[in-house]
């Protein structure tokens, strides 16, 4: 089955140059140059991928990410001029899963669809993962192993005592494997604050989290991504 993308951008030059990108490498696609085109499309279409411009003439991108992520988990790559930091951090936060500034080349963007369809395989996998036994591990990465209802960590074979919050930290990365997860989404999800002042306690998390995986295994598992947040690293077995 031919995987689909739906192409949101208002600028024809831009949607031109990705057209032709996923054209070459056998992708169907369609173009909305509008939220309001895009949102026509999307339950009808039902996209694999979605690229999406952030400044449209209708609405902000961030808008769009906000309302596909209520009842999909359809990957997002946002495609924007926008450099600044603070642009990427916000559409991470919003559920965007990539961010490639403009301008870019086709082979940039055609590497960050592969990654994104190899993702989708991916999360298949941790899903089915999770479905299994109670008596089995659900999360699997190189030599560690996560049982989630046990709350039980493991690399190779060798039990990992964690903090509740070195636990919590791990359990998000894991569970959102390959995917940069920023510091305001861990600290909302793992300390239950909004405050981006907390960074210091999850770096202090983070380097003690690291330690005691490597002290088990010279695999390398969490991955910084400065000025935005963590990511899980998959490790073959």
């Amino acid at each position: 089955m031919t995987e689909q993308v739906l192409i949101i951008e208002d600028d024809p030059e831009v949607a031109n140059l990705i057209e032709l990108a996923l054209r070459s490498s056998g992708y169907k696609y369609e173009t909305a140059v509008s939220a309001r085109q895009a949102s026509s499309l999307l339950p009808i279409y039902k996209p694999d991928l979605i690229l999406l411009d952030l400044m449209l003439p209708d609405s902000s991108g961030f808008d769009i990410i906000t309302v596909v992520r209520l009842t999909e988990t359809t990957p997002i790559i946002v495609i924007s001029a926008r450099t600044e930091d603070s642009d990427k951090v916000l559409a991470l936060d919003s559920g965007a899963d990539d961010y490639i500034t403009k301008p870019f080349s086709i082979e940039e963007l055609l590497a960050r669809v592969r990654v994104a369809f190899r993702n989708i395989s991916r999360s298949n996998k941790y899903a089915s993962q999770l479905a299994e036994s109670k008596d089995r591990p659900n999360y699997v990465n190189g030599d560690l192993q996560i049982n989630f209802e046990a709350h039980n960590v493991t690399i190779a074979g060798e039990d990992i005592h964690l903090t509740p919050m070195e636990y919590g930290v791990l359990e998000i990365l894991s569970q959102n494997t390959t995917r940069v997860l920023t510091y305001h989404f861990i600290l909302k999800n793992v300390w239950e604050t909004e405050s981006i002042n907390d960074t210091s306690s999850l770096r202090v998390t983070i380097a003690t989290l690291r330690r005691k995986l490597g002290e088990k295994s010279s695999s390398k598992f969490i991955e910084t991504h400065v000025g935005v947040g963590y990511r899980m690293i998959e490790n073959s077995d």
